[in-house]
């Protein structure tokens, strides 16, 4: 767990996974969390939606693959998703354009359209792409080994989530809370979850499955966090 929380401050990175070292979820902290050794094991990163939060350090783990060690990296997502970000951060109005650097054949960034439901191997991985209810459009991920060892990340959602239960069977799930439930209206709106939302969701699943995976909560409002874990832990 590379960041887990929405602010970045000394003690807190915006929201990123990394698997085995090779495989990254969402792009908030990759860069401030990894020596250059570590970058440079990651084969591809998957995004959840484009909010710059969780994209951010494409562009600095794309520099330090494109200038250290001539890397390529592959970039899975939603076409939306990929398009935002290729027309916002990625256009080389700010900094160097990494889908064309250091040259047009062979860029720093590879970027790949998936779709919702879709199977795809990536890194070794079975990767299982889900619709996930936010804002903007997004998906979150089941990331199962070769060993059938599997997770999935809803990245941000909120309400509804739970529709999509009956396609997935992790072992661990993580999900997000990103307030309290003081807010819980105002979170909804925005596409997110709080604790009691959260229960909702989660009683769902065990109505449908019979047992919960282990729950692991991230996308964390900072200022709240203490509030936060007295909620979930109810």
């Amino acid at each position: 767990m590379l960041g887990a929380h929405q602010l970045e401050s000394k003690a807190a990175r915006l929201t990123s996974l990394l698997i085995d070292g090779i495989l990254a979820i969402d792009a908030g902290g990759i860069t401030s969390a990894l020596s250059l050794p570590e970058q440079k094991k990651i084969e591809a990163v998957l995004l959840t939606h484009h909010h710059f939060d969780h994209t951010r350090d494409l562009v600095t783990l794309a520099a330090n693959a494109g200038y250290c060690w001539q890397g390529q990296l592959v970039v899975y997502a939603l076409r939306h998703t990929l398009d935002v970000v290729t027309q916002c951060l990625l256009d080389g109005k700010m900094y160097i354009n990494f889908l064309e650097y250091p040259t047009a054949d062979k860029p720093t960034l590879v970027l790949e359209a998936i779709e919702p439901h879709s199977r795809k191997s990536i890194a070794g991985y079975d990767v299982l792409a889900v619709p996930a209810k936010h804002s903007v459009p997004a998906v979150g991920y089941q990331i199962t080994s070769p060993d059938g060892t599997s997770l999935f990340f809803t990245g941000d959602t909120t309400v509804g989530i739970s529709d999509q239960w009956h396609h997935i069977s992790p072992q661990l799930l993580i999900i997000e809370v990103s307030g309290s439930n003081k807010y819980g209206e105002q979170l909804k709106k925005f596409g997110h979850l709080d604790a009691s939302l959260l229960k909702e969701e989660l009683l769902r699943f065990r109505r449908l499955k019979g047992h919960l995976p282990r729950v692991i909560v991230v996308h964390i409002g900072n200022p709240l966090e203490p509030e936060i874990g007295e909620e979930v832990a109810q």
